[in-house]
């Protein structure tokens, strides 16, 4: 097999801080190659210098053995090279051909020719064998067939190199399966594809070979066939990883209710009804998992809860008392702990330093503030406590929040709700690009907090997350609550087709 792209000591510097240090790779034509490794190591910033957002600080990119030198994605793009985002760039109300071809018209006599690249879009799409109707609007299509556009986008500029950052991270588990079918398939029609992913399990049925990195630079290329997950693991955190903590052994819940939420509604911003009398409620020693594709009401309903959205029709009870429509600061004061889906939207302040996230909402606890006069010194040993125990990489610890990786940003927001000991916490996509190493503790906290008789609504897309901490799972298609499932007794195929709003069964 013959080298298609190698990168020779390719380095990337912030100022002084060194994001990728001399990055040796090579990737062979045609084979599909994982790059794996925990936040903030440098696998982004990587991927980024290989489509031409950054520019290389030093070091050299070879395509097929010779340099080249690229000042934007358009020039990746003419070098052949694409890449799929994990937050997708679709224009919804285009239909999936305008979508594919945005940028590209095909045009006649200065007009654009429809007839032409339907056609074109068509035989597009029946070559690599995807199945999507090209006339379909993208706001009326699934979250598994807007990633499958955004694949086409790319295979219509004709690249042979695919880069795909997290692709998995919105799909239910069928989706998933069909990703992984359509990239070994695009692998036989001659495409190289590398995959930047924190899945595991994905990366031992799809890849070819792995590359793990670690604080910017490269400890470990492996041949799939030649390594397991554990081990894969081990090189990305450097210490044995419990790959799946389980909610097992821990005290039967209660029978006391924490939380109850009674038939509620909300509408959009154009009136219309996007959570239909969803009911749910929480006991005391409990894990509640709330599983769906992204897009089916979870965003909304967690909104609702924490007081960002209002409750049209309905209540919301804690231990009895009416929360309904309540102030996130009302809220935390009662004993909820929040992590919101929206890290930087909902759960803090880019502006603002890491202590001053450290402590926002909480200001009148640990003795930070004293009438109405915050203590520095406080919050900064409160920083340094949260750093230390979970294991939050800064560059520095007192300087602003922005200046963090996104997953050591979530681990922010999971150490300052989990420090003021909630009795109910709402965890939504608590774990998302947080890298394995800390999904572990993490997993291990939540169900700390459920055996020591709390409450956990947990919102997550990761059905694996989902089954393996909850004690029982409801499922949300289109707004509304399909089903209830024990996981211990169903299967992700089973939650699978509740997720995809088919085989609805039970309910609570």
């Amino acid at each position: 097999m013959s080298i298609i792209i190698e990168t020779k000591k390719l380095t990337k510097k912030f100022g002084d801080f060194v994001a990728n240090s001399k990055i040796d790779i090579q990737v062979e034509k045609q084979e599909i190659k994982c790059i794996v490794g925990e936040n903030g190591a440098g696998k982004s910033t990587l991927m980024n210098m290989l489509y031409g957002v950054y520019k290389p600080t030093s070091g050299m990119i070879l395509l097929n053995g010779k340099e080249i030198v690229m000042n934007s994605p358009t020039d990746a793009i003419r070098n052949g090279i694409g890449m799929v985002h994990q937050h997708f760039k679709l224009v919804p109300s285009l239909t999936v051909y305008e979508n594919i071809l945005l940028g590209s018209e095909i045009t006649k006599r200065g007009l654009i020719d429809r007839r032409e690249e339907i056609t074109k879009v068509k035989k597009l799409i029946e070559q690599y064998q995807f199945q999507i109707d090209p006339m379909e609007k993208i706001q009326n299509i699934s979250v598994g067939l807007c990633q499958q556009v955004e694949i086409l986008k790319m295979l219509y500029r004709n690249v042979d190199i695919l880069i795909l950052d997290e692709p998995t991270a919105v799909l239910t588990p069928q989706e998933v399966d069909r990703l992984m079918e359509n990239l070994k398939a695009l692998k036989k029609q001659g495409k190289t594809i590398i995959v930047i992913t924190h899945k595991l399990r994905e990366v031992m049925y799809v890849s070819d070979s792995v590359t793990v990195i670690k604080s910017g630079q490269v400890i470990g290329n492996v041949k799939t066939k030649d390594t397991n997950e554990t081990e894969l693991a081990q090189m990305m955190v450097g210490r044995d990883v419990v790959l799946t903590v389980r909610n097992e052994s821990g005290p039967k819940p209660r029978e006391e209710e924490a939380y109850r939420v009674e038939g509620i509604c909300t509408v959009n911003d154009s009136n219309h009804e996007i959570l239909h009398n969803v009911s749910l409620y929480v006991k005391k020693g409990e894990v509640l998992g709330i599983a769906g594709v992204e897009g089916n009401g979870q965003s909304e309903l967690i909104k609702v809860l924490t007081g960002v959205m209002t409750v049209t029709k309905g209540k919301v009870l804690l231990g009895g008392k009416d929360m309904t429509n309540a102030w996130p600061d009302k809220l935390r004061k009662f004993g909820i702990g929040i992590i919101p889906e929206d890290r930087y939207a909902q759960g803090l302040c880019k502006e603002m330093t890491i202590p001053e996230n450290c402590i926002a909402g909480y200001f009148d606890t640990h003795g930070v503030c004293n009438k109405g006069v915050l203590k520095s010194g406080k919050m900064k040993q409160l920083c340094d406590d949260y750093i230390q125990k979970y294991d939050i990489r800064v560059s520095d610890q007192y300087g602003v929040i922005s200046q963090l990786s996104g997953g050591n940003a979530q681990k922010v927001i999971i150490a300052r709700e989990f420090e003021n000991n909630p009795d109910l916490i709402i965890a939504c996509q608590p774990t998302r690009g947080v890298d394995i190493g800390s999904i572990e503790f993490i997993h291990r906290q939540l169900l700390a907090l459920r055996n020591a008789g709390k409450a956990v609504l947990l919102i997550s897309s990761e059905l694996t997350e989902i089954m393996s901490l909850s004690d029982r799972i409801v499922v949300m298609y289109k707004g509304g609550i399909i089903g209830e499932v024990d996981p211990q007794a169903a299967s992700a195929e089973e939650i699978g087709l509740l997720m995809a709003g088919a085989g609805a069964k039970g309910g609570n």
